[in-house]
């Protein structure tokens, strides 16, 4: 009976925290312009700049486009650089011991939505880990596990506003929000790594979506 009673509350707990879960995504999704409009954008170009360590500033340009198409542009000087990017077949980055665009063997596309819209039809769980504080705001802590792979989002408890996304490489801080449209967004994204290398504030002035872009903006 005892071992009943512990299944059952198991089963419950789970429930409860899949449940609790899907309301916050559900409620970020809502408040940053609702399901319907995020499946809309198909495009989106952000303009702006990257802070790389204590003096290095460069004007940025990203392209992204669905299912998966990117494309980085750094200005140095006045010359304007692609860094990165992915065409449908490859990914690219730029080896600066040779200064030259390379395709990279491992590409993995990153998805044009973020894991959490449809993370159900996508093969993630989600469970609610409880609540932490990103700076002094509180948010509730809510992980994405799909086979080995994990993120935990920190959305705050207020506004349901993505304030911090952790990756297995990397951690993201989301911050000044906007509305772009109909949805809104966040235009200063700081990234850090385990080992400080490739860290960056990335701090925009433009964000556009449902650009139609020239054909070849993704060809390298």
């Amino acid at each position: 009976m005892r071992k009943l009673l512990l299944l059952a509350t198991i089963l419950i707990n789970a429930l409860f925290s899949a449940q609790t879960a899907k309301q916050i995504i559900d409620k970020n999704i809502e408040i940053t312009g609702g399901l319907t409009q995020w499946k809309l954008l198909n495009s989106i170009l952000l303009q702006g700049k990257v802070i790389l360590g204590v003096n290095e500033e460069y004007p940025i340009k990203i392209f992204q486009q669905r299912p998966n198409l990117t494309k980085t542009l750094v200005t140095v000087g006045k010359k304007e650089n692609v860094v990165e990017g992915y065409d449908g077949k490859n990914g690219y980055a730029m080896n600066y011991v040779v200064n030259k665009l390379q395709i990279q063997k491992d590409y993995v596309a990153e998805s044009f939505d973020t894991d959490f819209i449809d993370y159900e039809n996508k093969g993630f769980t989600a469970q609610v880990l409880g609540k932490e504080k990103v700076g002094e705001k509180d948010c509730f802590k809510v992980e994405l596990t799909k086979n080995v792979n994990k993120t935990v989002y920190y959305f705050d408890v207020q506004n349901y506003f993505l304030l911090k996304e952790v990756k297995k490489d990397e951690v993201l801080i989301y911050s000044d929000f906007k509305k772009v449209n109909n949805l809104i967004m966040p235009f200063r994204i700081e990234s850090n790594t385990p080992k400080k290398e490739g860290d960056y504030v990335m701090i925009l002035n433009r964000i556009e979506i449902n650009k139609a872009f020239p054909e070849n903006t993704f060809k390298f």
